[in-house]
């Protein structure tokens, strides 16, 4: 009996969630600034959102909230309405997010390989911390937690197979450089993921 562990007492209450995704979604958002000031991108939904972006000059966070709303349908009925709000605050906060830093911060030089491994590993600990309070950023992370949480398929390796794929995709929208460079920062991203977010590690 002293084994088991009393989920009541360790379930994250509204204050935690809700300072857990405004920082979440902090990381998330200030990363892709990193990511959309040097041209470079990532993969996932928001890599789609960057093709998007690039290939249109439509405002990113407009494009990445739109994207992102056929996979509630998918959310809803898999994961519940609780996960389903917290993931469309998240992407909603996200989106604004990105404006906002772009109010407070500026940068005269930042080097593309540097910016693309940074502005992922950052994205990385971001996802970490939204999916620690259920929650994620919508698209392929609702489709990856879904395949990990019912098929034991680990969210890390959906991520980066989907992730790779995407960056490799838009080699007409960046040059060969920032290609790579987003490659690498995609791979890391994933790594984050996969090396911190297993099954039963963390049950809150």
């Amino acid at each position: 009996m002293a084994n088991k562990i009393d989920k009541k007492a360790i379930q994250h209450t509204y204050a935690e969630d809700a300072l857990a995704i405004l920082i979440g979604a902090s990381m998330v958002s200030l990363g892709i600034v990193l990511l959309r000031d040097v041209g470079a991108l990532t993969g996932s939904t928001a890599g789609l959102a960057f093709l998007l972006h690039y290939t249109f000059d439509i405002s990113f966070g407009l494009i990445f909230f739109l994207i992102n709303l056929p996979f509630y349908f998918l959310a809803i009925r898999r994961m519940g309405w609780e996960f389903t709000i917290k993931t469309f605050i998240t992407v909603a906060l996200v989106s604004v997010l990105i404006d906002v830093h772009l109010n407070f911060i500026g940068f005269s030089k930042l080097q593309p390989f540097y910016a693309a491994l940074l502005g992922n590993a950052i994205m990385g600990v971001g996802f970490i911390v939204l999916f620690r309070h259920q929650t994620s950023l919508g698209g392929i992370n609702i489709l990856s937690l879904h395949l990990q949480d019912h098929h034991g398929i680990r969210a890390g390796k959906v991520q980066m197979a989907v992730d790779v794929s995407v960056v490799l995709a838009s080699l007409y929208v960046v040059s060969f450089p920032l290609l790579i460079a987003s490659v690498f920062g995609a791979i890391l991203l994933n790594l984050v993921i996969a090396i911190n977010h297993r099954p039963n590690r963390y049950r809150a």
